[in-house]
């Protein structure tokens, strides 16, 4: 292989995308299923924390760590959300070392996990709030 070097950066760059929805993720309240705006919400995980108000639209890019969604609203109750990134999962690098001669060989593998992100979020996420 006359480029191996290509080869890996364009399998990495595979790697990085945020997902179908690009990072964004609308984030809206109800109440029995009836939507309404103005609860102030703060929306974390573990790298960024916003403030908005309902309804919203965030730009929020990869997946890092839960998401939370805590939102309130005078007359409600406060009322939180929290998900995991989808798709998100650890991958393992295997490495090995083999020889031998004839009919005699010799293995040597050891994997290590690695997890570079790669989930993104739900593109929308309703709170469900209700009255106090």
């Amino acid at each position: 292989m006359r480029y191996p070097s290509l080869l890996l950066s364009l399998l990495l760059v595979g790697c990085a995308s945020t997902g179908p929805n690009d990072g964004r993720v609308s984030i809206a309240t109800a109440e029995n299923g009836q939507e309404f705006g103005g609860a102030s919400c703060t929306v974390l995980n573990n790298s960024q924390s916003w403030n908005i108000v309902t309804p919203t639209t965030l730009s929020i890019g990869g997946a890092s760590g839960e998401l939370r969604v805590v939102c309130n609203k005078p007359g409600y109750r406060t009322s939180e959300v929290r998900l995991p990134p989808i798709g998100q999962s650890g991958s393992n690098v295997g490495v090995g070392l083999g020889g031998g001669s004839g009919a005699v060989g010799l293995g040597l593998g050891f994997s290590l996990p690695i997890s570079s992100g790669g989930g993104y979020y739900p593109p929308r996420i309703t709170v469900n709030m209700t009255r106090q």
